[in-house]
């Protein structure tokens, strides 16, 4: 099978890093086998224990070396690699600012009074790996996400659906190989333990908004990502072509005259 390049959404929880740990060692056969891993980690501005995710990452790139088997590493000529994998931080903090906090009060109605924040803040995180992938040539986009934790607004399949065509529109597979297998926490665990790698918490920043409370539906989720992502589809484009000054006007702060118009034109049509 031909290698190729592979970007991992990876928060440092044990989810995305058994997905890195799969990847690495292509034990999924929804997973292409990678030539280089990109590790996206994302900086939305709310987040502390900053020195989580790149320890737990390089702790298991250490440990997941270790997993070539002992008659590759005896002969070189057929060896099989570990696929090289770099972190990289992203910051997709005024994104975020844009699609939900600066402009919440006025968002909230359009949704039935419903908590967004979680649901704006993965569609920037999106929204910045897919400019990278693009940037980096890089064809396929996975995420941990997992059916047990659909209780995250995030993590439904409307979110996920809709999200795969939009970053289609740019040429990138955004896909989810583990929403079922990990449907149960000990199955990750045995997973991760099975590598010897770490499967309890300590990997992931704490976020401001992790326990949010909402109660929104995936009716009001679609709506929502209905409304945002033509405007997102501009910015990408606009700032693919150099169009700084239009891009950055996406998502001027504290201006709701742009969202509001792009609102107010879909629900006319």
């Amino acid at each position: 099978m031909e290698k190729t390049e592979l970007a991992i959404m990876f928060s440092g929880g044990t989810d995305s890093l058994a997905l890195y740990a799969l990847a690495s060692l292509g034990h999924h056969p929804d997973l292409p086998r990678p030539r280089h891993i990109h590790l996206l980690h994302m900086l939305n501005g709310m987040s502390r224990f900053h020195g989580f995710p790149r320890q737990r990452f390089e702790t298991a790139r250490q440990i997941l070396a270790k997993q070539v088997p002992l008659s590759e590493m005896h002969s070189p000529q057929s060896a099989v690699k570990l696929p090289e994998a770099l972190m990289v931080e992203l910051d997709m903090g005024r994104l975020f600012q844009g699609l939900w906090l600066d402009r919440y009060e006025e968002l909230m109605p359009r949704y039935n009074g419903k908590n967004l924040v979680c649901v704006a803040c993965k569609v920037a995180m999106h929204t910045r790996a897919i400019i990278y992938c693009i940037e980096n040539f890089i064809p396929h986009l996975v995420t941990g996400y997992a059916r047990r934790q659909e209780y995250y607004p995030e993590q439904t399949p409307v979110f996920m659906e809709k999200i795969a065509e939009f970053s289609s529109w740019f040429g990138i597979r955004t896909h989810f190989p583990v929403y079922e297998d990990l449907e149960d926490e000990t199955i990750t665990r045995h997973i991760l333990e099975d590598l010897g790698l770490p499967s309890t918490g300590g990997g992931e920043r704490k976020c401001l908004f992790c326990q949010t409370l909402t109660t929104t539906t995936e009716q009001e989720i679609g709506r929502y990502l209905d409304d945002m992502l033509p405007l997102v589809k501009k910015y990408i484009e606009l700032r693919q072509e150099g169009r700084v000054k239009e891009a950055a006007n996406c998502f001027p702060p504290g201006n709701t005259q742009i969202i509001r118009e792009t609102v107010d034109k879909k629900q006319v049509n």
